[in-house]
């Protein structure tokens, strides 16, 4: 019988974006990038996704260089897929500060067990951008810092949002990493689509590490609230 897992593997074996992008800006596709960033990501959801329950989504904005960029699993460096999820990424050490705050955050919900037995984390663009700096050097991009862009991938995005709920989400809610333009454009697109019943806007964890860390539990505790929102969702 197929699982939420193998639903999520095929989904990312298969993820490729079909858009002309704004000069400049290059699409990061982790699963051809990185050799390991399929099997990695497979080991995960064979672990924590190998069955049929129905999940609440979390939705980040696009995959960064650190995170998902590397080990193929959102907000998840190789220093928290190793010491939380108990996965090893050979020769590669990444540390991204999203990462630490998603899974202090976990933590407080019970731990990796607990938690992906009830959410389920992505993007609304599932492939990644990057740009050349004035150093000569690739950072990351978000789909809404360029209206040309955002225009761009939306097809993509509805395509991988409507994905990701066939692969078996729970609509009367989702979470939304990004309570500014990321919660503005999602808000509209899901007004226009009907994905959800509604949405709940959170703080992204990039935001709270850099400009918020020493109230950090003041916002674990503000994820832990707005999870206490949804409805009981066992299947």
């Amino acid at each position: 019988m197929e699982t939420f897992a193998d639903r999520v593997i095929a989904f990312n074996k298969n993820l490729h974006l079909e858009a002309r992008l704004p000069e400049g800006i290059r699409v990061m596709n982790p699963f051809t990038e990185n050799p390991e960033a399929l099997s990695t990501s497979s080991a995960f959801y064979r672990k924590f996704y190998n069955d049929n329950r129905k999940r609440h989504l979390i939705l980040g904005i696009n995959p960064g260089r650190f995170g998902a960029g590397v080990t193929g699993v959102p907000f998840t460096d190789t220093k928290r897929l190793a010491e939380k999820c108990g996965l090893t990424i050979h020769g590669i050490n990444t540390h991204e500060p999203s990462s630490v705050f998603v899974y202090e955050m976990i933590d407080a919900y019970g731990g990796v067990e607990v938690f992906y037995k009830d959410f389920y984390i992505n993007s609304p663009s599932p492939l990644g951008f990057v740009i050349t700096n004035s150093k000569g050097k690739e950072v990351n991009f978000n789909y809404y810092d360029s209206k040309a862009l955002q225009k761009a991938v939306e097809p993509f995005m509805v395509k991988s949002v409507r994905a990701h709920i066939a692969n078996g989400i729970h609509t009367d809610v989702a979470f939304v990493m990004g309570s500014g333009k990321n919660y503005a454009y999602l808000s509209q697109l899901n007004e226009k689509e009907g994905f959800f019943e509604r949405l709940i806007p959170l703080e992204h964890p990039r935001y709270i590490m850099q400009y918020r860390s020493k109230q950090k539990d003041h916002y674990i505790e503000k994820y832990m609230q707005a999870f206490r929102q949804r409805g009981c969702s066992s299947s």
